[in-house]
């Protein structure tokens, strides 16, 4: 159905978008005759933004984006931002720091100054993660203004957070869980994953990125070529004892990567997190995250009296390696075979 003219528009951005669609008016045009236009807004589909605009036909707005607050940039930015490809934990980590938010919601963009934004920082009753994401919030929104042409100046680079102490609250499996995982494990495709992270002390996105190719059974090693750190590029060895368990978990993968979803497709790590770790730490009435099976491992190494330069080689952790360490020193495969049979 063609609109009429000089009613507006509504078209398609392309890829996965949570909003795909955007409804735009022209208000004016340019001494050259040129359409100037301004967009109303983000839809989930073309009957939301045919609506939008006659709504705004029925009752005409301001559009001046000087006026627009900070919850319509909000709305704007998550907009184009969120799609359907967006980590599920991403999405929530935005909305959890902007609901900390609500006394700039009705505050125009324009008008917000570092005293407000810092107000909501040293106010807000959380920990230091979550002050960080307002900070990372206050960001986004300020960069997504300037590029638009709505605000001129980044406020939120000038919020200072709070200094916190951090406090380690990782604990290491105790020998009963890790028998119970064992237990677990002839039944439980989650306990053998799990097994397997304990006994190689691999980060679970390290692990669930493990390409076929770069895992070498037959030799017992695989070779993390995706890690956080720099140092977390490395040759990791397989133990005896796990060995039977990564068998059994890579042969149910259907996919380039070399642990799957029970499915056989690749895992986000979300979806373990969620569908396979919580349900087994439930089942067996534990209370561990899946990055303490790293601490785990590091933890056994250190009580077996592995070498702590070989302890770093096989995890992959850069904290307190020397220079000496990080840059000359390199181990063969069977040395780092030995350590992570000791445990």
């Amino acid at each position: 159905m063609k609109l009429p003219n000089g009613y507006g528009s509504v078209y398609n951005l392309g890829g996965k978008r949570r909003k795909p669609f955007a409804a735009v008016i022209t208000v004016g045009w340019d001494p050259n005759g040129k359409q100037i236009r301004r967009t109303i807004g983000y839809y989930k589909n073309k009957k939301e933004a045919l609506q939008a605009l006659a709504d705004y036909h029925n009752d005409p707005y301001d559009l001046d984006s000087s006026k627009l607050t900070f919850s319509e940039i909000y709305e704007m930015w998550s907009g184009v931002y969120f799609d359907d490809e967006t980590n599920r934990s991403t999405r929530k980590n935005y909305t959890s720091a902007y609901k900390f938010c609500s006394t700039l919601y009705n505050m125009r963009i324009s008008d917000i100054r570092l005293v407000h934004l810092q107000s909501v920082v040293d106010s807000a009753e959380c920990g230091s993660d979550t002050l960080k994401r307002i900070k990372i919030l206050y960001n986004r929104l300020f960069s997504y203004c300037i590029q638009r042409e709505i605000v001129t100046k980044n406020y939120a680079e000038f919020v200072v957070l709070p200094k916190f102490e951090r406090k380690s609250t990782r604990k290491a499996f105790s020998s009963d869980d890790i028998d119970l995982l064992w237990q677990r494990s002839k039944a439980s495709y989650t306990a053998k994953i799990g097994l397997i992270l304990i006994y190689s002390g691999v980060r679970i996105n390290e692990l669930l990125n493990l390409k076929k190719e770069n895992l070498y059974l037959d030799d017992q090693y695989f070779e993390v070529t995706k890690s956080k750190t720099e140092s977390g590029i490395r040759v990791v060895p397989i133990a005896d004892k796990v060995l039977p368990l990564w068998r059994d978990v890579v042969s149910v993968s259907k996919c380039e990567y070399a642990i799957t979803n029970i499915s056989g497709d690749k895992f986000s790590d979300d979806n373990f997190r969620r569908r396979y770790w919580c349900p087994l730490m439930q089942e067996l009435n534990m209370n561990y995250v899946v990055h303490e099976t790293r601490h785990t491992c590091i933890t056994l190494l250190t009580t077996a009296g592995v070498n702590p330069t070989v302890i770093k080689h096989i995890v992959g952790h850069k904290s307190a390696m020397s220079l000496t360490e990080s840059v000359y020193t390199h181990f063969e495969l069977q040395p780092l075979l030995d350590a992570i049979n000791s445990i």
